[in-house]
């Protein structure tokens, strides 16, 4: 069955598709023996909140999960990776 949605759910569900690919990019970065955990711990994020029709929640999903790549990644460039 498809669902069709409206602009707003739309350009929501493209922001969360771009931040899970950031994610898993910058994942590619984490240390060999982290690795699989690093991408396990991003893809459950992304499936415990899957059924979430809340736009405000999502939306702070979205800023949350920003800001925690962000640190990801901070820290993934202070261990020179």
């Amino acid at each position: 069955m498809v669902v069709a949605l409206d602009l707003q759910d739309f350009l929501l569900r493209a922001r969360v598709l771009k931040l899970y690919r950031q994610a898993l990019r910058i994942s590619r970065r984490a240390p060999s023996d982290s690795k699989d955990e690093v991408r396990q711990i991003i893809r459950q994020e992304v499936e415990n909140n899957r059924t979430c029709k809340d736009k405000q929640r999502i939306r702070f999903l979205i800023s949350d999960g920003q800001e925690r790549l962000k640190r990801l990644d901070e820290t993934l460039d202070m261990q020179g990776r």
